[in-house]
């Protein structure tokens, strides 16, 4: 008896089974861009143990999911999959912790699509695919939202008319799965930090900061939407309302804003040929460094204003796929932080160790692997046996 985790994406649709004890046996991704769609599998080991082509006159994401419950019963057996998780990017104000879901509960959550359109609409769409499918299945959302609950109203309100924060124009924060993974493993790698002052840095193709302490989130740089705090890939950040407004002036659409501001800006924007920060280190454009630069420079701020809301630091984490795999940035980054008394280990940094820092370091610097998918396991586990009376 296990838990199919599924992350729906507009791009991908990941998934991972977890057996009861919460250790992960098999993970698959379908690629959306590839043609002809297919569904690869890896076992625990990480080898690719199974390619599926997606029949070509099938929805991709209802014939994947078809293909991996499939899976899971001929391998694990019958019963595998008891409760399938979903990672939901916004839960709205309604939605504070995982939960357990019904008609209702997806109706509500179909609703908050407009306040992350990149992702609520797929997130839905999986749960809603695994319903029509399965409907006996008891299926869980977990939200990204949910563990910012724990932030002060004074981070969650916006200086705009009470009538607003009322209706849900509030600070929200995202990445808050990660966020969530990250503060348990700190108990294990650095005690003082998990109940001391830590920022941990979400740098991927979507970026946030998080503020923790003693495990909880204070603030984060990602607000009402996902695309506020830090550039990212294609997505704009922080930016002065004012620059909306003129170009609502000049007669854009608001429906071309939202495409330019999610999917034309940050990297992409910035380097006017490509939003892979891989790519971007490779280049010798001047356009490549530029961005580059107002990433790493808008990193340095960000953390700077978080420090200031701790009242200090004790460790900085770095996860997500450019704060686990881009040494250089992660080196840019702390070379902005000295006068924190930050002191990174070059030799650690570019081996990519799980600690960066020197024994002198005031901060102590850590790059951690994140698991999104694990946590939501541990959620359906617990939901689970709540449900039983267990």
């Amino acid at each position: 008896m296990g838990y199919l985790i599924v992350n729906a994406g507009s791009s991908s649709l990941k998934m991972a089974w977890f057996c009861e004890q919460l250790e992960r046996r098999l993970n698959a991704l379908v690629d959306y861009h590839e043609s002809p769609g297919m569904l690869r599998c890896w076992d625990s080991s990480g080898s690719e143990s199974e390619i599926h082509r997606l029949p070509s006159e099938a929805e991709p994401m209802s014939a994947a999911l078809e293909i991996i419950m499939a899976e899971c019963r001929n391998v694990f057996g019958a019963d595998a999959v008891h409760t399938v998780g979903h990672r939901v990017v916004h839960g709205g104000t309604r939605y504070r912790a995982p939960v357990r879901l019904d008609e209702t509960d997806i109706t509500a959550l179909a609703a908050l699509a407009p306040l992350a359109p990149q992702h609520q609409p797929f997130n839905v769409a999986g749960i809603e695919a695994i319903a029509r499918a399965y409907p006996g299945l008891a299926q869980v959302a977990c939200f990204d939202t949910a563990f910012h609950q724990s932030q002060p109203e004074v981070v969650q309100r916006l200086a705009v008319p009470r009538i607003w924060f009322d209706q849900g124009v509030r600070h929200y924060g995202f990445h808050g799965l990660s966020y969530e993974y990250i503060a348990g493993r700190l108990g294990e790698l650095d005690p003082a930090a998990a109940t001391g002052r830590t920022i941990v840095a979400h740098l991927g193709h979507g970026a946030s900061l998080c503020a923790l302490k003693n495990g909880r989130s204070i603030d984060t740089s990602m607000g009402f939407s996902t695309l506020d705090g830090l550039p990212m890939g294609t997505r704009c950040g922080r930016l002065d309302p004012g620059v909306l407004l003129y170009w609502l002036a000049q007669g854009q659409a608001p429906e071309t804003l939202r495409d330019v501001l999610y999917n034309h800006s940050g990297l992409l924007g910035v380097s006017g040929f490509s939003d892979d920060m891989r790519v971007l280190l490779a280049s010798e454009t001047a356009e490549a460094a530029e961005a580059i630069a107002l990433f790493v420079y808008r990193c340095i701020a960000e953390i700077g204003a978080l420090v200031a809301v701790l009242g200090g630091l004790d460790a900085l984490v770095f996860t997500g796929g450019i704060g686990e795999h881009a040494a250089p940035i992660r080196e840019r980054i702390v070379a902005g932080l000295d006068w924190l008394g930050v002191r990174l280990d070059p030799r650690a940094n570019a081996d990519g160790a799980l600690g960066i820092s020197r024994p002198d370091s005031v901060v102590r610097l850590w790059v951690v692997s994140t698991d999104e998918e694990q946590v939501i396991a541990m959620h359906c586990r617990r939901l689970e046996r709540v449900a039983s009376g267990g």
